[in-house]
C-alpha cells in the first residue's frame, strides 16, 4: 500500500503577490496582506498554490512537500527556506516532518 498525506488539515489563504512568487515557491510576508518568494535562511509561512492576476493562494496549514537541501531527520526540526526549498537551521520556526526522501521532506506547516 502507498501512503499519502496530502489533504491533511489543509488551509489556503489568498494574498497580493510579486512578481517574484510562482506556484510552488516557499513564501514569506513582504508587507501588509502581501507575499513574495522566500530566500535562504528566511523563514516562511506556507506554500503557494498557485497565482492569477497578482494574487497568490497559500496554503499555510496542513501537508506539504519541499526540496531538501542537506540533511534532515522526522520529527521536529527548525527549517529556513533555500531558494529551491528548505533545509535545517539552528533558529527559527519547528516544524513536524514526517516525510524524508532523497531530495524531498514532508512537514506540517
Amino acid at each position: 500500500m502507498d501512503i499519502n498525506f496530502n489533504g491533511f488539515n489543509e488551509k489556503v489563504l489568498t494574498f497580493l503577490a510579486d512578481d517574484l512568487v510562482t506556484e510552488g515557491c516557499l513564501v514569506t510576508m513582504s508587507e501588509s496582506g502581501t507575499v513574495t518568494k522566500a530566500t535562504t535562511d528566511d523563514s516562511f509561512i506556507g506554500v503557494c498554490m498557485n497565482v492569477r492576476d497578482g494574487y497568490a493562494a497559500v496554503q499555510v496549514e496542513g501537508y506539504v512537500e519541499a526540496a531538501l537541501t542537506g540533511e534532515v531527520s522526522v520529527g521536529d526540526a527548525i527549517l529556513t527556506a533555500t531558494t529551491s526549498g528548505v533545509q535545517a537551521a539552528e533558529e527559527g520556526k519547528s516544524y513536524r516532518v514526517i516525510y524524508v526522501g532523497t531530495d524531498v521532506v514532508g512537514f506540517l506547516l
